[in-house]
């Protein structure tokens, strides 16, 4: 067993300081994961690597909820509690781009622009929302691959499945994605 299943044995134990020796054993992975999921937003994103990892750890942690079964279960959690960060961001700056309290101008004097990245963060989400209406299983699986950066094994192992049942779903999960992304461009 590694030392993150142990740590997060001892969590759910209610060991308050194998919470506190959680974050340096897994830092460097959710790093490396939240650098992974930046370097394909803009260039001009605001939000860093290293806050992006601090403020799912908050999250993570600040609800009280660590009944994390194993370490795959952790970074799905983590992949959520990203997603979710990013998503928030994206609706603000949207929200920011499409008025945000400033005055309103004559739409004849503006240039339009295209789609930003961050539009492009909601329509994932928005399609995303749309799968787990109809499929939650799938959903799971898109957040913990896309958004946590987890291998197909990792997803099986955390979901009680195997390998090639996460593969065939990802598959399908991916086409419905595109094909929803699609009809709302």
């Amino acid at each position: 067993m590694s030392d993150v299943t142990l740590m997060l044995q001892a969590i759910r134990g209610g060991d308050v300081k194998a919470s506190e020796e959680l974050l340096p054993l897994v830092y460097n992975e959710l790093r490396n994961l939240a650098a992974a999921r930046m370097a394909q937003e803009s260039a001009g994103q605001t939000l860093q690597a290293t806050a992006l990892v601090h403020e799912a750890w908050l999250r993570m942690t600040g609800d009280g909820d660590r009944g994390w079964q194993n370490r795959a279960h952790f970074f799905g959690a983590a992949a959520e509690a990203m997603r979710r960060i990013l998503v928030e961001s994206a609706r603000h700056k949207s929200r920011l781009k499409r008025g945000g309290g400033q005055i309103k101008l004559d739409i004849d004097d503006l240039d339009l622009a295209a789609a930003t990245p961050n539009d492009k963060v909601l329509l994932i989400d928005d399609a995303l929302e749309r799968l787990r209406t109809d499929d939650p299983e799938k959903a799971r699986i898109v957040v913990m691959k896309f958004f946590g950066g987890l291998t197909n094994q990792e997803v099986a192992e955390n979901l009680g499945v195997t390998e090639r049942t996460v593969e065939r779903q990802w598959a399908y999960a991916k086409a419905l994605l595109y094909q929803t992304i699609q009809t709302q461009i």
